[in-house]
Protein backbone atom coordinates (compact mmCIF):
# COMPACT_ATOMS: atom_id res chain seq x y z
CA UNK A 1 0.00 0.00 0.00
CA UNK A 2 2.00 3.70 -0.83
CA UNK A 3 1.41 6.55 1.62
CA UNK A 4 0.10 9.45 0.66
CA UNK A 5 0.93 12.92 1.62
CA UNK A 6 -1.67 15.72 1.65
CA UNK A 7 -0.35 19.06 0.63
CA UNK A 8 -1.88 22.44 0.92
CA UNK A 9 -1.46 26.24 0.35
CA UNK A 10 -2.82 28.87 2.72
CA UNK A 11 -3.27 32.11 2.81
CA UNK A 12 -6.06 33.78 5.81
CA UNK A 13 -8.34 30.53 5.39
CA UNK A 14 -10.12 29.88 8.11
CA UNK A 15 -13.37 29.89 6.44
CA UNK A 16 -12.32 26.95 4.58
CA UNK A 17 -9.87 24.67 6.37
CA UNK A 18 -11.33 22.46 8.97
CA UNK A 19 -13.78 21.48 6.03
CA UNK A 20 -10.68 20.72 3.89
CA UNK A 21 -9.03 19.00 6.50
CA UNK A 22 -11.83 16.88 7.59
CA UNK A 23 -12.16 15.52 4.15
CA UNK A 24 -8.79 14.20 4.02
CA UNK A 25 -7.73 12.89 7.37
CA UNK A 26 -9.05 9.15 6.63
CA UNK A 27 -6.40 9.07 3.38
CA UNK A 28 -3.59 11.03 4.32
CA UNK A 29 -0.74 9.74 5.91
CA UNK A 30 0.89 12.61 6.62
CA UNK A 31 -0.81 16.51 5.94
CA UNK A 32 1.33 19.31 4.85
CA UNK A 33 0.42 23.28 5.10
CA UNK A 34 2.22 26.30 3.33
CA UNK A 35 0.94 29.33 4.91
CA UNK A 36 1.48 32.30 3.36
CA UNK A 37 1.80 34.44 7.11
CA UNK A 38 -1.85 34.29 7.65
CA UNK A 39 -3.71 36.85 9.77
CA UNK A 40 -6.42 34.81 10.95
CA UNK A 41 -7.30 31.81 12.82
CA UNK A 42 -5.71 29.43 9.64
CA UNK A 43 -2.53 28.50 11.96
CA UNK A 44 -4.76 27.61 14.92
CA UNK A 45 -7.19 25.69 12.88
CA UNK A 46 -4.12 23.74 11.33
CA UNK A 47 -2.54 23.13 15.08
CA UNK A 48 -6.19 21.35 15.43
CA UNK A 49 -5.19 18.41 13.47
CA UNK A 50 -2.22 16.29 12.80
CA UNK A 51 -0.87 18.51 10.04
CA UNK A 52 3.28 20.05 9.69
CA UNK A 53 3.22 23.24 9.09
CA UNK A 54 5.56 26.14 7.13
CA UNK A 55 5.32 29.10 6.34
CA UNK A 56 6.40 30.82 2.80
CA UNK A 57 6.07 34.32 1.70
CA UNK A 58 3.67 33.57 -1.48
CA UNK A 59 5.48 32.80 -4.24
CA UNK A 60 2.74 32.84 -7.32
CA UNK A 61 0.59 29.76 -7.47
CA UNK A 62 2.18 27.27 -9.48
CA UNK A 63 6.04 27.68 -7.42
CA UNK A 64 3.82 27.84 -4.04
CA UNK A 65 2.44 24.29 -4.94
CA UNK A 66 5.80 22.88 -6.28
CA UNK A 67 7.60 24.09 -2.91
CA UNK A 68 4.87 22.38 -0.83
CA UNK A 69 5.38 19.49 -2.73
CA UNK A 70 8.70 19.36 -2.33
CA UNK A 71 7.94 19.61 1.51
CA UNK A 72 6.05 15.95 1.49
CA UNK A 73 7.64 13.01 2.78
CA UNK A 74 5.91 10.37 0.81
CA UNK A 75 6.50 10.60 -3.51
CA UNK A 76 2.77 9.74 -4.06
CA UNK A 77 0.97 13.77 -2.84
CA UNK A 78 -3.17 14.60 -3.02
CA UNK A 79 -2.32 18.91 -3.59
CA UNK A 80 -5.49 20.54 -2.81
CA UNK A 81 -6.45 24.13 -2.35
CA UNK A 82 -8.04 25.50 1.58
CA UNK A 83 -11.24 26.20 -0.42
CA UNK A 84 -11.53 22.50 -1.72
CA UNK A 85 -12.75 19.46 0.12
CA UNK A 86 -13.18 15.45 -1.15
CA UNK A 87 -16.60 14.00 -1.64
CA UNK A 88 -17.41 11.22 0.06
CA UNK A 89 -16.94 9.19 -3.47
CA UNK A 90 -13.96 10.78 -4.63
CA UNK A 91 -12.33 9.82 -1.04
CA UNK A 92 -13.26 5.99 -2.03
CA UNK A 93 -11.25 6.34 -4.98
CA UNK A 94 -8.40 7.63 -3.72
CA UNK A 95 -8.22 4.72 -0.99
CA UNK A 96 -8.88 2.35 -3.77
CA UNK A 97 -5.47 3.91 -5.70
CA UNK A 98 -3.63 3.62 -2.28
CA UNK A 99 -4.03 -0.24 -1.52
CA UNK A 100 -3.96 -0.98 -5.77
CA UNK A 101 -2.33 2.02 -8.01
CA UNK A 102 -2.26 1.29 -11.48
CA UNK A 103 -1.02 5.02 -12.91
CA UNK A 104 1.28 7.35 -11.51
CA UNK A 105 -0.99 10.21 -12.15
CA UNK A 106 -4.96 10.48 -11.22
CA UNK A 107 -7.18 12.95 -13.09
CA UNK A 108 -10.43 14.19 -10.78
CA UNK A 109 -13.68 16.40 -11.71
CA UNK A 110 -14.37 19.37 -9.95
CA UNK A 111 -17.45 20.55 -8.68
CA UNK A 112 -17.56 24.58 -8.15
CA UNK A 113 -19.96 25.82 -5.63
CA UNK A 114 -21.17 29.42 -6.60
CA UNK A 115 -23.13 31.84 -4.12
CA UNK A 116 -24.60 28.37 -2.34
CA UNK A 117 -25.51 26.59 -5.76
CA UNK A 118 -23.56 23.97 -7.34
CA UNK A 119 -22.89 24.56 -10.67
CA UNK A 120 -23.16 22.00 -13.28
CA UNK A 121 -22.71 23.52 -16.32
CA UNK A 122 -21.27 27.13 -17.64
CA UNK A 123 -17.73 25.67 -18.76
CA UNK A 124 -17.63 25.05 -14.78
CA UNK A 125 -18.12 21.09 -14.67
CA UNK A 126 -16.68 18.87 -15.12
CA UNK A 127 -13.40 21.06 -14.60
CA UNK A 128 -11.14 18.32 -14.61
CA UNK A 129 -7.66 18.74 -12.79
CA UNK A 130 -4.91 16.44 -12.12
CA UNK A 131 -4.65 16.13 -7.78
CA UNK A 132 -2.93 12.61 -6.89
CA UNK A 133 0.15 11.95 -8.66
CA UNK A 134 3.28 10.39 -8.16
CA UNK A 135 5.61 13.68 -7.50
CA UNK A 136 8.53 12.74 -9.33
CA UNK A 137 6.45 11.69 -12.76
CA UNK A 138 5.79 16.15 -13.11
CA UNK A 139 5.14 19.28 -11.65
CA UNK A 140 3.70 22.52 -11.50
CA UNK A 141 3.29 24.24 -14.13
CA UNK A 142 2.78 28.25 -14.92
CA UNK A 143 3.59 31.35 -13.30
CA UNK A 144 1.56 33.76 -11.10
CA UNK A 145 -1.76 32.15 -12.23
CA UNK A 146 -3.31 29.43 -14.36
CA UNK A 147 -1.29 26.67 -12.63
CA UNK A 148 -1.95 23.04 -13.69
CA UNK A 149 -0.11 20.02 -12.97
CA UNK A 150 2.09 18.66 -15.95
CA UNK A 151 3.78 15.01 -16.45
CA UNK A 152 7.14 15.29 -17.43
CA UNK A 153 6.40 12.69 -20.11
CA UNK A 154 3.70 14.16 -22.08
CA UNK A 155 2.72 10.04 -23.00
CA UNK A 156 2.04 9.41 -19.31
CA UNK A 157 -1.50 7.62 -18.49
CA UNK A 158 -3.85 9.19 -16.74
CA UNK A 159 -6.07 7.60 -14.61
CA UNK A 160 -9.69 8.79 -14.16
CA UNK A 161 -10.76 9.03 -9.90
CA UNK A 162 -14.58 8.35 -9.70
CA UNK A 163 -15.93 11.40 -7.45
CA UNK A 164 -16.07 15.42 -7.27
CA UNK A 165 -13.62 17.39 -5.71
CA UNK A 166 -15.91 19.69 -3.98
CA UNK A 167 -14.66 23.03 -4.76
CA UNK A 168 -16.70 26.21 -2.46
CA UNK A 169 -15.33 29.00 -4.78
CA UNK A 170 -17.47 31.93 -4.52
CA UNK A 171 -19.47 32.84 -1.15
CA UNK A 172 -21.17 35.89 -2.04
CA UNK A 173 -21.02 38.07 -5.42
CA UNK A 174 -18.91 40.54 -3.63
CA UNK A 175 -15.85 38.06 -3.43
CA UNK A 176 -16.37 37.32 -7.25
CA UNK A 177 -15.97 40.70 -7.96
CA UNK A 178 -12.43 41.32 -5.71
CA UNK A 179 -11.43 37.93 -7.39
CA UNK A 180 -11.83 39.34 -10.43
CA UNK A 181 -9.50 42.27 -9.58
CA UNK A 182 -6.92 40.16 -8.59
CA UNK A 183 -6.89 38.11 -11.05
CA UNK A 184 -7.23 39.89 -14.07
CA UNK A 185 -4.55 41.95 -12.96
CA UNK A 186 -2.41 39.34 -12.21
CA UNK A 187 -2.89 37.85 -15.84
CA UNK A 188 -2.67 41.14 -17.55
CA UNK A 189 0.49 41.97 -15.78
CA UNK A 190 2.22 38.54 -16.88
CA UNK A 191 0.92 38.78 -20.51
CA UNK A 192 1.90 42.22 -20.97
CA UNK A 193 5.34 41.03 -19.06
CA UNK A 194 5.52 38.35 -22.11
CA UNK A 195 5.01 41.11 -24.74
CA UNK A 196 1.68 40.70 -25.34
CA UNK A 197 -0.94 43.34 -26.29
CA UNK A 198 -4.56 43.33 -26.98
CA UNK A 199 -6.95 45.35 -29.69
CA UNK A 200 -9.92 46.65 -29.74
CA UNK A 201 -11.39 44.65 -31.42
CA UNK A 202 -10.96 41.60 -29.35
CA UNK A 203 -11.92 43.39 -26.09
CA UNK A 204 -15.42 43.62 -27.80
CA UNK A 205 -15.37 40.62 -29.08
CA UNK A 206 -14.36 37.80 -27.00
CA UNK A 207 -16.87 39.03 -24.06
CA UNK A 208 -19.77 38.76 -26.06
CA UNK A 209 -18.30 35.02 -27.77
CA UNK A 210 -17.76 33.56 -23.35
CA UNK A 211 -20.66 34.26 -22.31
CA UNK A 212 -23.15 33.24 -25.56
CA UNK A 213 -20.77 29.83 -25.06
CA UNK A 214 -20.79 29.47 -21.79
CA UNK A 215 -25.04 30.37 -20.97
CA UNK A 216 -25.99 28.76 -24.20
CA UNK A 217 -23.95 26.44 -25.96
CA UNK A 218 -22.60 24.71 -22.54
CA UNK A 219 -25.93 25.28 -21.31
CA UNK A 220 -25.23 27.91 -18.75
CA UNK A 221 -29.58 28.73 -17.99
CA UNK A 222 -29.87 25.43 -16.80
CA UNK A 223 -27.94 26.33 -13.90
CA UNK A 224 -31.15 29.16 -13.17
CA UNK A 225 -30.20 32.57 -11.97
CA UNK A 226 -26.59 31.53 -10.41
CA UNK A 227 -25.72 30.18 -14.37
CA UNK A 228 -26.23 33.47 -15.33
CA UNK A 229 -24.22 35.36 -12.97
CA UNK A 230 -21.62 32.71 -13.99
CA UNK A 231 -21.51 33.41 -17.45
CA UNK A 232 -22.35 36.70 -16.86
CA UNK A 233 -19.09 37.50 -14.50
CA UNK A 234 -17.42 35.26 -16.97
CA UNK A 235 -17.51 37.85 -19.77
CA UNK A 236 -16.87 40.62 -17.53
CA UNK A 237 -13.96 39.57 -16.67
CA UNK A 238 -12.70 38.67 -20.01
CA UNK A 239 -13.62 42.48 -21.02
CA UNK A 240 -11.60 43.73 -17.76
CA UNK A 241 -8.35 41.94 -18.56
CA UNK A 242 -8.05 42.40 -22.00
CA UNK A 243 -8.71 46.18 -21.31
CA UNK A 244 -6.09 46.13 -18.94
CA UNK A 245 -3.68 44.43 -21.16
CA UNK A 246 -3.89 46.64 -23.94
CA UNK A 247 -3.84 49.65 -21.15
CA UNK A 248 -0.45 48.50 -19.11
CA UNK A 249 1.12 47.51 -22.96
CA UNK A 250 0.68 51.53 -23.97
CA UNK A 251 1.88 52.16 -20.70
CA UNK A 252 4.76 50.09 -21.02
CA UNK A 253 5.73 51.34 -24.47
CA UNK A 254 5.40 54.78 -23.32
CA UNK A 255 7.67 54.26 -20.55
CA UNK A 256 5.55 54.01 -17.65
CA UNK A 257 5.69 52.30 -14.19
CA UNK A 258 4.06 49.26 -14.23
CA UNK A 259 2.97 47.92 -10.37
Amino acid sequence: MIKISVVIITLNEEKNLSRCLESVKRIADEIIILDSFSTDRTIQIAQEYNTTIFQEKFLGYGAQKNLATEKASNNWVVSLDADEALSIELEKSILEVKHNPTYSIYELARLNNYCGKWIRHCGWYPDKKIRLYDRTKGSWRGEKIHESWEPTNKNEKVGKLKGDLLHYSYYTISDHIRQIEKFTEMSALESVSQGKTCSILKIWIVPIWIFLLNYFLRLGFLDGEKGYLVCKFSAHAAFIKYSKIRQYALFKIQGKLIQ
